[in-house]
């Protein structure tokens, strides 16, 4: 399986600043010991590219330094040419993760699921929105026609849900408390909120009706997950107080459904803010734990499917 990181691409953040930015050369430090994962280094992205989901306007602002004070301030993070790059990359990792999937049937962003940047407009330490740049690059490139975002972040993918609201090719499920960030939502394909505290009884029974009703509207031919750390009980600004086993049984939902119905998927982090950042690297170390054993799967179902002759429908 193939798992790519963009983690040396540090933004230089102040003193203080709350973005839990050393999580990521944590977790790629402990991928690593992985046996069966590749890491691979996330490529840059083109403006050609990220203008597939945001105005031409903003991407100048973003790569010319002109962001205003304000809009910086909504992202989250002041304006460097590190972060810049980052934002590149992080981006690029989403795009060759999708590009591996629909090869290997899983692949890894260590970084992604920057789901509330819009398309004119970054906010909630997110740049440019990876899920929708990317389901639209695998569209135009003719790889796939139908991709599925499934955000189990625990904030709404608000940036998604907005930038590809009329788009009937994509569908956007989230997942996510409903009295958490952001305040005022959008509308995805299909939303489920969830109260404070919900627990890993009704929030694994809720994934699965969320699921099966997906499954029912829409036929993806790609899914790209993203699984949040943030849900965890120990996230400063989770709130939906699932355990790791919770999360562990959340992660394979969505691999078992996709795996029965032959659809790939490209996992990406999303957020996490743990009072211990070990805590959050533990859960992202989690999914991609259960990721790479479900990669092994589909690749065991592969040589399974060239043996006997049949053939997988991935039309």
């Amino acid at each position: 399986m193939n798992a790519y990181y963009s983690d040396h691409f540090v933004l230089p953040l102040p003193p203080g600043h709350r973005f839990p930015m050393q999580k990521y050369r944590l977790l790629r430090e402990q991928v690593g010991a992985i046996a069966g994962i590749a890491l691979q280094e996330a490529p840059h992205t083109t403006n050609g590219v990220l203008a597939l989901a945001h105005h031409p306007r903003y991407i100048a602002a973003v790569a010319d330094g002109t962001l205003s004070a304000a809009e910086q301030r909504a992202i989250g993070f002041p304006w460097s040419l590190e972060m810049v790059e980052r934002s590149r990359r992080a981006t690029g990792a989403t795009i060759a993760a999708c590009r591996a999937a629909l090869r290997d049937g899983v692949a890894v962003n260590l970084a992604g699921g920057t789901h509330h940047a819009h398309a004119e407009r970054g906010e909630g330490f997110c740049v440019f929105n990876d899920s929708a740049i990317a389901a639209r690059l695998m569209q135009a490139e003719q790889r796939v026609r139908r991709v599925a975002v499934v955000d189990l972040d625990v904030h709404q993918g608000n940036g998604t849900a907005s930038i590809l609201a009329r788009d009937e090719s994509v569908f956007t499920l989230s997942l996510h408390g409903e009295r958490n960030y952001p305040f005022a939502k959008e509308t995805s394909d299909l939303d489920v909120g969830l109260a404070d505290g919900t627990g890993d009884g009704a929030y694994l029974a809720a994934l699965e009706e969320a699921l099966v009703t997906m499954f029912a509207r829409f036929t993806p031919q790609l899914i790209i997950f993203l699984a949040g750390a943030d849900p965890h009980e120990g996230d400063r600004l989770g709130r939906l107080k699932l355990s790791m086993a919770g999360l562990a049984a959340r992660d394979e939902l969505v691999f078992r459904q996709a795996n029965e119905r032959g659809v790939p998927v490209a996992v990406t982090m999303g957020g996490g803010y743990g009072k211990n950042i070990d805590d959050t690297v533990a859960v992202h170390l989690q999914t991609i734990t259960i990721a790479a054993r479900h990669a092994r799967s589909w690749d065991a179902n592969k040589n399974k499917v060239a043996d006997d002759g049949s053939q997988r429908d991935m039309s």
